[in-house]
């Protein structure tokens, strides 16, 4: 079995649910007590959220090569990114470091390929939802659109994943804008939504909406687990 590196702590609400959905489904795969081999490199997350704040990209690339180094010298075979804008560095750490990365918008987009959907609502950070790495990832790779909500319905997601969400506060009222959102979304050809930031699925389910739901934190977990089983003999 192949060591699966976490950089996590953004935030460690989120980074939990990558450790035990990935566990969880070792364990699927394996049976007996089987579990992932795995090294969780864990950041301060006030400072990560400081330079996202002051749009200071340079040093959030450094910090994130510097975590994978980290995982490197721990040995991990692989690495995960347990969070969806910090993909943003993703190719600062695959310039500087000699490891697989797993993508989560690969991932993600691979599995709306197989729903034959071709547009979709991506929610997520404002990093997330306005730059354009996780949008153009799915039309180059797999032609899939990828919309997303205007400007005062962007705020609002932002706003509810850092003020509650990745404070582990789950409100009602925020899962009904949510919905409303994503049903605003639908009635402009959506056939399905991406919750594209990893601490989303804490407050959105499938029941929640009429479309589709795809869960980056899971597709990304599977994505992990298939990698570490690969062509790999378990004693």
């Amino acid at each position: 079995m192949k060591k699966i590196g976490f950089i996590g702590g953004m935030s460690w609400e989120s980074t939990q649910l990558y450790y035990k959905l990935i566990n969880q489904k070792i364990r699927e795969a394996l049976g007996g007590f089987h579990s992932a081999r795995c090294v969780i490199e864990s950041v301060e997350f006030s400072e990560i959220h400081a330079l996202q704040t002051v749009n200071d990209w340079n040093r959030l690339n450094e910090k994130m090569v510097e975590a994978a180094t980290n995982l490197k010298n721990a040995k991990a075979d692989v690495i995960l990114i347990c969070a969806n804008t910090m993909h943003l560095c993703s190719e600062a750490i695959t310039q500087n470091v000699d490891l697989p990365l797993i993508h989560i918008a690969e991932a993600t987009g691979k599995e709306i390929q197989k729903s034959n959907l071709t547009k979709v609502l991506l929610l997520g950070t404002k990093f997330t939802m306005e730059r354009d790495f996780f949008i153009n990832i799915l039309k180059s790779q797999f032609g899939i659109e990828a919309i997303i909500p205007v400007a005062t319905d962007r705020d609002k997601v932002h706003d509810i994943i850092y003020k509650e969400l990745v404070q582990g506060k789950i409100e009602d009222a925020s899962r009904k804008t949510y919905v409303h959102i994503i049903e605003k979304a639908v009635q402009e050809g959506a056939q399905g939504v991406i919750l594209g930031c990893t601490e989303i699925p804490l407050l959105i389910s499938p029941n929640d909406v009429s479309i589709p739901t795809f869960n980056t934190t899971e597709i990304h977990a599977e994505s992990a687990v298939e990698f570490a089983l690969t062509t790999t003999v378990v004693n």
